[in-house]
């Protein structure tokens, strides 16, 4: 809770237009910290729900490689793997990305949309938007808790700024800006 309400803080201060979240427990409780700060309302879809991995769920990281090497092994090589059965990266993209692209134009221009969500589902959604094939999603990394990623619409379409930030984003100065 205390790195929600250090990150709530800090994002309160870029003046979002919009929140909204995963309706499960951590990513809501980290959305109504910044609601609080800001008076603004979240609004909750399950579409932004963590991936749903089937019989991985509750497993740790090496019970995983334990028990299910070979799908695992194919997943981190970019195959496209029912992990325990569960959701391919490209459907969790394909019920994420929507939702934002939807919330992101009912914004006033320039606009701040903050998405509350979960590591899997943030990074699929982020390739998505930046047109990355899936295999590739995975180069994009992890978020630690309570950081953040920051995209903006560039000449070409979503550009990635920041990943996996916890400080506030400062301006990139270049030719392409």
């Amino acid at each position: 809770m205390a790195q929600a309400r250090r990150a709530a803080r800090l994002l309160a201060s870029l003046k979002p237009d919009a929140i909204i979240a995963s309706d499960l427990k951590r990513a809501s409780a980290t959305a109504v910290e910044l609601s609080e700060l800001t008076g603004l309302p979240v609004v909750y879809d399950e579409a932004l729900r963590e991936t749903y991995a089937g019989v991985w769920q509750g497993l740790t990281h090496e019970e995983i490689k334990q028990r299910y090497e070979e799908q695992y092994t194919a997943w981190k090589r970019g195959e496209p793997v029912r992990r325990g059965g569960g959701e391919l990266e490209t459907e969790v993209a394909d019920r994420a990305a929507p939702v934002v692209l939807r919330h992101i134009e009912r914004l006033p221009e320039d606009g701040t949309l903050v998405v509350a969500s979960h590591g899997g589902t943030i990074r699929t959604t982020i390739g998505r938007l930046l047109g990355l094939e899936p295999r590739h999603w995975e180069s994009l990394g992890g978020l630690s808790n309570c950081c953040w990623s920051v995209l903006g619409e560039g000449a070409r379409g979503w550009r990635l700024l920041e990943h996996n930030a916890g400080t506030l984003p400062e301006p990139v100065l270049g030719d392409d800006d």
